[in-house]
């Protein structure tokens, strides 16, 4: 017996349902046909794009089998498997584009830094096509104290504030159409659901081979978590090509 993980998560990452229906109603007033979700786990939101776009297809990109794996359950069981195609495989230099529309959330790092990964995108999306880039931003500065409590080797220079994260997308040839940032309750929504199977399985299991390991990650992932709250952000722009 494995302890479960990430059932309760809908969205992998900071997304909540409101704010999902309102970016598939915007990115489908612009009628893409195409749609390639870099790092797209097990799909969620290209799948709610296409259930909006009755003639619209799309692809999935993503490293993870057993994301993948449910990404292709789920599609089967909206009836979208006709339409959709989740491929094991690395984003880096891709041949599945331009697309329509390009959706990257939480993902960058699948096509390089960040200067890097927003060219890629430029390059991925059609000229009239839109990109919904999901990228995390420095809410304020961290302190040396917290970003010793983050990820390993956290460092100040893995993020951009949001001016400079605007900025850069602007300089790889967007402007940005919307710009919105995840709230506080949904962090917390997030980051509750991500650990809550973890923390139900280690309580009834204490005794468990796994659950030394087990409990040594999900702490880990815990501390680091509440201390990036209110520090770390999530952006997501609507990002509209400039023609070239």
């Amino acid at each position: 017996m494995t302890p479960p993980h990430r059932t309760r998560l809908t969205f992998h990452g900071p997304l909540s349902e409101a704010r999902a229906d309102r970016l598939v109603q915007r990115l489908a007033g612009n009628s893409p046909a195409t749609v390639l979700d870099i790092g797209c786990g097990w799909g969620e939101l290209m799948l709610r794009v296409l259930a909006a776009l009755p003639e619209a297809t799309g692809t999935g990109i993503d490293l993870n089998g057993e994301d993948l794996a449910r990404g292709r359950r789920a599609a089967e069981a909206r009836g979208l498997a006709d339409r959709v195609r989740f491929i094991e495989e690395s984003a880096t230099g891709t041949s599945h584009g331009p697309a329509d529309l390009v959706l990257c959330v939480g993902a960058s790092q699948a096509l390089g830094d960040l200067p890097k990964a927003l060219a890629e995108l430029r390059r991925l999306v059609g000229d009239h096509g839109r990109v919904l880039l999901g990228e995390g931003f420095w809410q304020r500065t961290p302190t040396p104290a917290e970003l010793s409590r983050m990820w390993p080797d956290a460092a100040v220079t893995d993020h951009p504030d949001l001016t400079g994260l605007v900025g850069l997308a602007v300089d790889a040839g967007f402007r940005p159409e919307w710009t919105e940032t995840a709230s506080l309750d949904e962090w917390e929504e997030f980051e509750s659901a991500y650990l809550a199977d973890t923390e139900v399985w280690l309580a009834r299991h204490p005794g468990h081979p796994l659950a030394a390991e087990t409990r040594e990650r999900a702490d880990r992932h815990r501390a680091a978590w509440l201390t990036y709250r209110g520090v770390l952000g999530l952006a997501y722009l609507t990002l509209v090509p400039v023609a070239q």
